[in-house]
């Protein structure tokens, strides 16, 4: 049963001063122990404590054995007093699971090795610990575990001592239960000691050599990024130790648990490490600890004010990743890969203002569907232009004003808008207002008024950006920061050149170019010097396509004629991404979309020999080629030479998209598959393995993916390679029957909890659909579909549309 808002509302005001001490025992291989002694005080004799799938419990109230009225996700607690502290104890046998939610258990098929590890976050810290899991009972965790001893265990707080296999940790300060975590295994550490507090980068064992090869540079970010967070933010780091570990089978690209984060250890990947991988590793490790302020001692009363934490990480983990640890031109990716899919969420129905009303969030299930682009891309892009428009000083005197005001504490909307209008003399209200509280994105276009180019908004907010002029050779004219609000705006000292608005990336809206400017700028944006406006150009024309302003056909275009060009290697791939798992299956035919990713396996080739002097380039086009190549020759090379060209390594992650793409096209079969599998060795060539063998273009491949998708307790890692595998764009024929299936079967699968329903919305078919398979998506929507599947398709319902 998900917690409701009333509820939630109701508790808080009943309990107050809660504390835990929670004893684990992962040593079992079947279920593990959890013994809850939870203190709070309360006004009323009764409430309940969550406590979900327990194989066992039993409960002790105020020192009597009570008998237990378990529901199976709720301890009813009568008898409680009203005028002294409460102390329950809650003793439990509770299941380990393998879909991510909860205490999860991964065994390493590269050695054997075993590691537990406890993923919560919303709605699942019930699945390890008794406990009133809502994020205003903030309360500090006092944590003892007893793990394997050749084990290590990791938590939130600093270790005071370790015996035999028994580790204790310092209690915390308040936080919610959500944020608990506890890692055991036999991780390979990286420890040192920096600015008075311990820090650690910790890893599988069988990725020890990754670790050690990217030691100095994790350490180098996360120090740069604390000291840029120390500059930034007048409250100290709120927690007494800071590790940082690479876990398996995560089902976000990391957790933000306080004290201790947790990142999916794909994030450590094995080979090379891209340029482009390891700038955005940093974005993710700085809007981590941006976290340890935004959410964790600071944080939201309810879910409506997700974007108190989500927003202000994704815009502090790009602008520190920047200005502290030294990644340059973080704004391309911004521009590349994150407002895209902020677009895309706020053109959908279900897209919703940044700042809902709570009322608006009526349960926990309802609060899973707004961690989307909105809270994230969108929120950050808000806050981008929110101190563009204040100026960063009065922007960060109001934030270091709201973090003060609620250490360790939560906080809402009014409270944020209250330290912000405290810093500055504008109309905060009003710009919060028009770009919090209000769905939507407004368009800037550009018009002519003779050679004169006017700027004109449709829509009503306010915005503050730069405008960038460019002559017939796009070379730079001229550059000017403008405000744009109800009436148009001439830019007389700019006539007769090619306009491009927001060119600096500062505010959240479509462009509609003049025709004259587009010309220009479409037929030479390979040209163009600056990558910033470059990356801005392409994420228009991704959402030109969305609108059907632009057909696919020339998107295309675009992308034969100017990717291969492209200088940068992000740039490459965010375009690409969007190509292959946007345009082609949501706007091509399935009768044309082998022909649509011949053209982008071409431009590929022809990128790949462009870049011969470039060896980040030329990864990311070797990516892609592998991807969608129907040259079975030269794929058969790259294997068996292990490289793409000289000095061009094939790197793990491509080669596995060379099989997959082998595999795709009947030039493959189960014992080549085997083959790499074996030469592989690790859980990504397992995962690798499951795509390869779903791929191939039979009835029996297809069959024997779907059956395996429905094994009972498929663990998350192998129903999403089996999902990623199974759907092939050129195999839309063979893949009907396999449509219909999806859509009877998926509602089952997504009950099994929040983070496997999004997994099961993320399976969705990647393919052309047609009127009828519409159609059928429609009735299914109709029935019972569980709240957070049904979001996920409604939204492909809508990008197809």
């Amino acid at each position: 049963m998900s917690l409701t808002l009333d509820e939630a509302r109701t508790r808080a005001g009943l309990i107050s001063s809660v504390s835990y001490s929670l004893d684990l025992d992962v040593t079992g291989l079947e279920s593990f122990h959890s013994r809850t002694r939870v203190r709070f005080r309360s006004t009323a004799a009764e409430t309940f404590l969550e406590l979900k799938g327990a194989l066992t419990a039993s409960l002790l109230v105020n020192g009597t054995v009570v008998e237990a009225a378990y529901d199976g996700g709720r301890l009813s607690l009568i008898g409680l007093s009203t005028e002294t502290v409460n102390e329950v104890e809650v003793v439990a046998t509770l299941p380990y699971t393998t879909d991510g939610d909860g205490m999860h258990t991964f065994t390493d098929p590269a050695d054997g090795l075993r590691y537990v590890s406890a993923y919560l976050g919303m709605d699942n810290a019930a699945k390890v610990v008794a406990c009133f899991d809502q994020t205003d009972l903030k309360a500090s965790f006092a944590v003892s575990v007893t793990a394997d001893p050749a084990d290590t265990v990791l938590a939130n707080g600093a270790v005071v001592s370790r015996d035999a296999g028994r580790w204790v940790f310092a209690t915390t300060p308040p936080i919610p239960p959500a944020l608990l975590v506890v890692a055991a295994g036999r991780w390979h550490s990286v420890r040192w000691s920096h600015a008075g507090l311990e820090f650690g980068w910790h890893a599988r064992r069988s990725l020890a050599a990754e670790l050690d090869r990217d030691a100095a540079e994790l350490r180098r970010t996360t120090e740069a990024c604390f000291a840029h967070y120390a500059d930034l933010i007048d409250e100290p780091f709120p927690f007494d130790s800071y590790d940082q570990v690479f876990v398996p089978g995560l089902n976000w690209g990391a957790q933000e648990m306080p004290g201790c984060v947790t990142y999916r250890d794909e994030l450590l990947p094995r080979g090379a490490i891209t340029d482009t991988q390891r700038a955005m590793r940093a974005v993710i490790i700085a809007h981590e600890m941006s976290h340890m302020w935004f959410g964790d001692s600071m944080t939201m009363t309810w879910w409506e004010d997700t974007w108190l934490q989500e927003s202000f990480a994704d815009y502090m983990g790009y602008r520190v990743a920047e200005a502290g640890a030294g990644f340059s031109d973080l704004l391309v990716e911004v521009e590349i890969r994150s407002k895209p899919w902020g677009y895309r969420s706020d053109a959908r129905r279900s897209t919703h203002p940044v700042a809902p009303l709570a009322t608006d969030v009526p349960d926990v299930d309802t609060a899973a569907t707004i961690f989307d682009g909105i809270s994230y891309a969108k929120g950050g892009a808000c806050l981008v232009q929110l101190a563009f428009w204040l100026g960063d000083e009065e922007f960060m005197a109001g934030v270091n004003r709201h973090l003060t005001r609620f250490r360790f504490a939560n906080a809402t909307l009014a409270d944020f808008v209250e330290s912000l209008a405290a810093s500055s003399s504008k109309d905060v209200r009003g710009w919060v207002d028009a770009w919090l509280r209000q769905p939507g994105f407004d368009t800037v276009s550009v018009r002519r008024d003779g050679d004169v180019p006017v700027l004109e908004r449709e829509g009503s907010r306010p915005h503050a950006f730069t405008v960038a002029a460019y002559d017939s050779a796009l070379q730079i004219v001229g550059r000017r920061r403008v405000e744009l609000g109800a009436e148009p705006l001439p830019l007389p000292e700019l006539a007769g050149l090619a306009i491009v608005p927001n060119a600096g990336g500062e505010t959240f809206a479509a462009l509609r170019f003049d025709p004259a400017s587009w010309e220009t700028l479409s037929a030479g944006l390979s040209r163009i010097e600056d990558p910033l406006v470059r990356a801005v150009l392409w994420s228009s024309t991704a959402l030109q396509v969305r609108s059907r302003d632009l057909s696919a056909d020339d998107f295309l275009d675009l992308v034969e004629a100017h990717l291969p060009t492209e200088t940068r290697a992000d740039i490459i791939q965010g375009v690409l991404s969007e190509a292959r798992t946007v345009v082609i299956p949501q706007r091509v035919p399935a009768s044309q979309a082998a022909g649509a990713v011949a053209r982008v396996a071409a431009a590929a080739a022809a990128g790949l020999a462009a870049a011969a002097d470039d060896e980040q380039r030329a990864l990311a086009w070797a990516a892609t080629l592998a991807a969608t190549s129907a040259d079975a020759g030269l794929l058969r090379t790259w294997l068996d030479d292990d490289r793409v060209a000289v000095g061009v390594p094939l790197l793990p992650t491509t080669r596995w998209e060379a099989v997959v793409r082998l595999a795709s096209l009947g030039e493959a079969d189960a014992r080549f598959i085997s083959a790499e599998r074996d030469r592989d060795g690790t859980v990504e060539g397992d995962l690798g393995a499951l795509r390869a063998l779903a791929a191939r273009p039979s009835t029996i491949a297809k069959d024997a993916a779907r059956e395996a998708m429905l094994a009972p307790g498929v663990d998350n890692r192998r129903f999403g390679s089996l999902a990623s595998g199974m759907w092939v764009a050129e195999q839309a024929h063979l893949l009907r029957p396999y449509v219909a299936a999806y859509l009877a079967e998926a509602p089952g699968l997504a009950r099994r909890g929040q983070a496997f329903a999004l997994e099961v919305g993320r399976a969705f078919p990647r393919i052309a659909l047609d009127g009828g398979q519409l159609d059928a998506l429609r009735t299914a929507l109709a029935g019972d579909v569980p709240t957070i599947l049904r979001r996920s398709w409604e939204d492909h319902f809508d990008d197809r549309e």
